[in-house]
């Protein structure tokens, strides 16, 4: 099968590869029909994480249709239309039975790899590098679902691939980061980075009940977007202090909640964009904490922060002092995606969202890494790329 593979920083191509297999009686094979480039792709595609090898499949946003099953599987039959959820979660274990399914303890089989640098290890992801599992992703023509019997969800009659594509990832991630700002009607969001994930963390504030959001970035179709699609008040974080105009925005009190949906690879301003890139440059940093920083410092006193941003190692230079004395509350992690299909699904079958509203840019699976170059650079107005077996 053809299939796009990490070859180095930067350098991506599609290849043929051997055909996925049946290894486990829990497994299911999917026929990919629509696939994605999500944007903690780019991480990997940045050459971040050191334990990503050559040849690994990538992506983590797939669907498509169930062509081969374990014994195991009973929930699915073959031929059925499903999405995959990013996360791999075994259904049983004392996390997945708490509705923390990216904590799954039974699904990384490197969490060794995860403990030394975090403690603990989070569930399997798929196409995420070896930390999290080395699972070969899903940009590719076929694709092995481990847990099948848990993660595969069936879509009904009725619903395209691309309006029900994101609930692999970008929406139910932009959704829990909504709901990790414990929302309260009429509260005033601000949510720093406007790609795919902040548009659907935009759109689902309001659907929480809150009254403004303001959503900041510096690539004018992302702003466009936020401001057209979701209805959000934008800065341009390149024409304004974002301090002084949250403050001026909210009477001097700062927003009831902030959101950091960029994360590791944040473009820093003046002075401390230079300290970070020398941090991260002498190996004192591996993420960039640009916006957590400015977070913290705008919250209002006794606010809430969500990060769904993905962060992979260490920052520096966190005002935890501004953090504790201003009694915040944060709340992150990887999305508990189970959780959310159902959920989320019955508001696209109700007309409330039609997730479709991201993509850019449509392209075959060959063309993969034209795709991850534009997507990165964001050249020609890209904010997301679905790509086609």
């Amino acid at each position: 099968m053809k299939a796009v593979c990490w070859q180095g920083a930067n350098d991506v191509r599609v290849e043929t590869v051997p055909d996925p297999k049946i290894i486990n009686p829990r497994d299911a094979i999917v026929k990919i029909t629509s696939t994605a480039i999500c944007g903690s792709d780019l991480h990997l595609y940045d050459g971040f994480n050191p334990t990503m090898q050559k040849g690994d499949i990538l992506g983590h946003e797939f669907m498509g249709e169930v062509v081969e099953l374990g014994s195991a599987v009973k929930n699915v039959k073959k031929g059925d239309r499903v999405v995959v959820p990013f996360t791999i979660s075994c259904g049983s274990c004392f996390f997945c039975q708490k509705d923390l399914w990216s904590l799954c303890d039974n699904s990384n089989p490197n969490a060794w790899m995860a403990e030394k640098l975090m403690g603990h290890s989070p569930s399997g992801l798929f196409g995420y590098s070896h930390l999290t599992g080395g699972y070969a992703g899903g940009q590719a023509e076929y694709a092995r679902v481990p847990f099948a019997d848990v993660g595969l969800f069936k879509i009904p009659d009725g619903l395209t691939d691309e309006q029900v594509l994101f609930l692999t990832d970008i929406f139910p991630t932009g959704y829990m980061a909504a709901e990790n700002c414990d929302i309260e009607p009429g509260d005033t969001v601000a949510i720093w980075g406007c790609g795919p994930v902040g548009q659907f963390a935009i759109r689902s504030a309001y659907m929480l009940g809150a009254g403004r959001v303001i959503a900041i970035d510096r690539v004018p179709e992302r702003l466009q977007m936020a401001a057209s699609q979701g209805k959000a008040e934008v800065l341009n974080y390149e024409e304004v202090d974002v301090g002084e105009a949250l403050k001026e925005m909210t009477g001097g009190r700062g927003p009831d909640s902030c959101m950091d949906a960029v994360g590791m690879e944040a473009h820093g301003m003046g002075l401390e964009g230079v300290y970070d890139k020398v941090m991260q440059a002498a190996r004192q940093e591996t993420d960039r904490a640009n916006v957590l920083r400015q977070a913290i410092l705008a919250c209002r006193k006794g606010g809430h922060l969500s990060i769904p941003g993905v962060y992979t190692g260490f920052v520096d230079k966190i005002p935890m002092g501004a953090f504790m004395n201003k009694s915040l509350t944060m709340k992150t992690g990887q999305t508990h995606l189970h959780k959310y299909l159902r959920p989320l699904l019955d508001r696209i079958q109700n007309g409330e969202i039609d997730p479709s509203f991201i993509i850019t840019h449509r392209l075959p699976l060959e063309q993969a890494p034209h795709a991850y170059e534009i997507f990165k650079h964001k050249k020609d107005n890209c904010i997301k790329v679905v790509l086609k077996p």
